[in-house]
């Protein structure tokens, strides 16, 4: 059983070790800039976001085209007996044309406002979303790097521990070492086993995400360190609150909502306005519908127009009142939803610039930790080599060195994803990455 667990974790361990010659690890690396382009060109959350934009736009569109003229033409052939009634509001005719727009409508200039600063806030949330894929492709990428490194020390600890079992098992053989060290040895194993995997099912979990992002072969992606550029240093005492506020997508998609809402509100107040409207039909009209027999007929004739305006005058509409009653309440809730998005903002910014002190406080502290670990494991190394220590100290040491190395990664990427975050809070996540607005 003893042997079989051992065969077991050497087959393990070569096939970590030939990893670096794999088809994935023989492929070329994809620089940072390069995987972030990728997911912008291929990425469908950018593609749903232009699509809504393209949306707003036609509407924008279609309300402010209601100024220009609309021209139908059709026709109303039909039979008649006795005097010719219409057909759906028109003579019958052979050729009949209508065209008609608006000339004054106070509510319509508002309506086009509100479609126009609508589509406005979805180029806003184009740009917002594009900088989300950013986040989130940058955010992998870098989680992927540091599971990459994690995976080549873990193989080395791994390569430590299988040895370390061996001489175990041949001490207690010898009768030097009690049975029991066999467990503990075969425990320390399966420890760096598990984070092997843990690290191993991370970033297969990231390759596939960054794959379908991108549209690389999850088994070619292969993250380049010195592709990601160093992460500038954040001042507690700068004002990062004042700075997000000012380029935040979230509040400048809420503020244009709510400028929106009120041209909405506007425009269903102006409902109850006056209106002028241009119009114009033509008909020709057919001699079987009798229209002659009575009209004189010397007054009749088959081409017939008519061109005018249409002036209406509201006077009395509780619906229309009660409309813009509303509208006002949805005015009034949009500028207060505006006010909540600016604090949280401010909140979350102020949270991030004070995490990221805390953070890099934190990574301190783990290197600090790792630095004595190590230190203390060459110091027991030279007493084992005097014999002052036994090699159970050893290991114990080497432990201890290699979980405050895991912390430290940890605390690493910890630190840097804050920081991440917080470039895209402010606005600077893209210029940090290399590619254009």
């Amino acid at each position: 059983m003893q042997s079989a667990s051992c065969v077991f974790y050497s087959l393990f361990l070569v096939g970590i070790l030939l990893a670096p010659l794999s088809p994935c690890a023989l492929a070329e690396r994809v620089p940072l800039k390069r995987m972030v382009e990728l997911a912008l060109s291929h990425g469908t959350a950018s593609a749903a976001a232009d699509a809504a934009a393209q949306r707003a736009y036609a509407a924008y569109r279609e309300t402010r085209n209601q100024y220009l003229p609309t021209v139908v033409v059709g026709s109303g052939l039909g039979a008649t007996w006795g005097f010719p009634l219409s057909l759906e509001g028109s003579a019958p005719s052979i050729v009949n044309t209508t065209a008609q727009s608006a000339v004054i409508n106070p509510a319509l200039r508002d309506f086009v406002r509100q479609a126009r600063t609508e589509w406005e806030a979805s180029q806003v949330s184009s740009k917002d979303q594009r900088e989300q894929v950013i986040e989130d492709t940058v955010l992998s990428y870098t989680e992927l790097n540091k599971w990459e490194s994690l995976l080549a020390h873990l193989s080395e600890e791994y390569s430590t521990a299988l040895k370390m079992e061996q001489l175990v098992n041949e001490r207690i053989q010898a009768g030097v070492d009690n049975p029991q060290a066999r467990n503990q040895a075969r425990l320390n194993t399966a420890r760096v086993y598990l984070h092997i995997a843990q690290a191993q099912g991370s970033i297969d979990v990231l390759r596939s995400q960054l794959s379908h992002w991108t549209g690389l072969p999850a088994a070619s992606i292969e993250t380049d360190p010195e592709s990601i550029p160093s992460l500038p240093a954040v001042k507690q005492e700068t004002d990062l609150v004042a700075r997000a506020a000012a380029v935040s997508p979230a509040i400048q998609i809420a503020s244009l909502h709510a400028t929106a809402v009120q041209f909405h509100a506007r425009a269903a107040h102006k409902s109850m306005w006056p209106t002028v409207d241009f119009a114009s039909q033509y008909a020709l009209l057919a001699e079987f519908n009798h229209y002659q027999d009575f009209f004189r007929i010397n007054s009749f004739q088959r081409n017939n127009a008519s061109i005018g305006t249409v002036i209406r005058f509201p006077i009395f509409s509780p619906s229309l009142r009660a409309r813009a009653q509303a509208a006002d309440a949805d005015a009034l809730r949009a500028q207060q939803d505006l006010e909540a998005t600016k604090n949280h903002v401010s909140e979350q910014t102020l949270k991030l610039q004070r995490s990221v002190e805390q953070l890099n406080a934190a990574r301190e502290v783990a290197e600090l930790e790792y630095q004595i670990a190590a230190s203390n494991l060459e110091a027991v190394e030279v007493k084992v080599d005097s014999g002052t220590a036994t090699l159970h100290d050893e290991d114990d040491a080497r432990n201890q060195a290699n979980e405050r190395y895991n912390t430290l990664q940890d605390a690493s990427f910890e630190l840097q994803r804050s920081q991440i975050t917080l470039l895209r809070a402010t606005g600077e996540l893209s210029s940090w990455v290399g590619v254009t607005k």
